[in-house]
Formats: C-alpha cells, sequence, structure tokens
C-alpha cells in the first residue's frame, strides 16, 4: 500500500476530501519525523516504538563484486511494532480458509 492508497481508504470511510486527508496524513508523518529528530523516541500506544538508535562501523561485501566495503558508523530508526499489532497480524491469515 502506497501513501495515496491510504489517503484514498481514509477519505472513503471519513467523507473528507483527498486533498484535506492528505494534507493530515503528511502532518503525521512530519510529525513523526520531527519527534525523532528532537528527542529520539516515539512511543504510541498499542501501535508501536520508533526509535533512534546509532549502529557502529562494519565491514560488508558487495553481493556482486564480493569486494569488500567499509561501512561508516551511522543513525537507523528501528521500528517495535506493540502488542495490539503484533496480535492482529500475527491473526491476520487464520481467519481465511482456503480449500
Amino acid at each position: 500500500m502506497t501513501k495515496a492508497d491510504m489517503v484514498n481508504q481514509i477519505a472513503a470511510k471519513t467523507g473528507v476530501e483527498q486533498e484535506k486527508v492528505k494534507q493530515i496524513v503528511q502532518m503525521v508523518f512530519d510529525g513523526i519525523i520531527d519527534v525523532l529528530v528532537a528527542e529520539g523516541r516515539l512511543e504510541l500506544r498499542n501501535f508501536g516504538i520508533f526509535e533512534v538508535r546509532q549502529r557502529k562501523a562494519r565491514l560488508a561485501r558487495n553481493p556482486k563484486t564480493g569486494a569488500a566495503v567499509n561501512v561508516p558508523s551511522h543513525k537507523a530508526v528501528k521500528f517495535h511494532a506493540g502488542k495490539e499489532m503484533e496480535e492482529k497480524v500475527a491473526t491476520a491469515g487464520e481467519a481465511v480458509k482456503i480449500e
């Protein structure tokens, strides 16, 4: 699913025009980024936790050539799903019977 698909679904469910929904969705995403930049952690109950982590420098391999490549230390965002999300995702395919 893309952001545009999400906007279309929300607009259809709420009756709000797509342009307004698009702005709101973008504001939510921008807000998540702003909190991560400022504080390094964002916890959304029943959804999950976004956290900025420092990755160590390491030696990797280029899969095409096999040559060694130095990967410098860098920051990356880690996401840990909340309990409710994990439960729903885990049971999502169980309700469908394939015969």
